[in-house]
């Protein structure tokens, strides 16, 4: 059996990385049993000016798009694509724009438990902030995704406290900047290969089987 790890550089605050998650995981299962794949969440953001608190959601629109008309414009094609994966957006719900720094400072702890914890806390991150309008650069709503992914939920306050792992995490986030990715969700595949965008889950699966195939060579 081949072995593709495949390190997803994503935004929990991108709509279209939810919607790469999904077509991963349906790439994942059309792969043969001769191909198995370790998934690893890598940060990104899209907006580091952010600040701690986030911004107003509607003036962060009005300010990226020129307002919610256009928003709404440049929304559609999410939500069709969302449709497709069965993810119930409601952007409706999100009453600001988050900083996502603490969030990635969160999921590499989640990896440190194990790859399992990882993709259950970035689900749930996805989820609170797309479906239900969560404020997921907020301490207390970052403790609760934590405890809900089964994390120790006094641990991740404490560090959420103090700056544990952020220069790590800018540093990662400084490196696929360097690397060219330019936006999310995109794929490396075993260290060398990149898929970029939310491409449909075959196109994922013919790539991890390529990559495959070159590694047995």
């Amino acid at each position: 059996m081949k072995t593709i790890r495949i390190d997803v550089v994503s935004d929990v605050m991108c709509p279209w990385c939810y919607i790469g998650k999904r077509r991963l995981e349906k790439a994942i299962e059309m792969l043969g049993e001769d191909v198995a794949v370790e998934v690893n969440w890598r940060p990104f953001q899209l907006d580091a000016t952010l600040p701690k608190e986030g911004k107003d959601r509607r003036r962060y629109l009005e300010d990226k798009f020129g307002g919610s008309e256009r928003a709404a414009e440049a929304y559609a094609n999410v939500r069709r694509a969302g449709d497709l994966e069965a993810i119930p957006f409601d952007f409706d719900a999100i009453t600001v724009s988050a900083n996502t720094l603490d969030a990635h400072r969160m999921i590499r702890w989640a990896g440190e438990v194990g790859r399992v914890a990882q993709d259950r806390l970035v689900e749930i991150l996805f989820r609170r902030y797309f479906t239900e309008g969560a404020q997921i650069g907020d301490d207390d709503v970052l403790a609760d995704a934590a405890e809900e992914a089964g994390l120790d939920r006094t641990v991740i306050e404490t560090k959420l406290r103090g700056d544990l792992d952020r220069q790590s995490v800018e540093a990662e986030i400084a490196s696929a900047q360097r690397m060219g990715v330019q936006g999310v969700p995109c794929f490396i595949l075993d260290g060398k290969y990149a898929v970029s965008g939310a491409q449909p889950a075959d196109v994922l699966a013919d790539a991890i089987h390529q990559v495959a195939g070159q590694k047995a060579a």
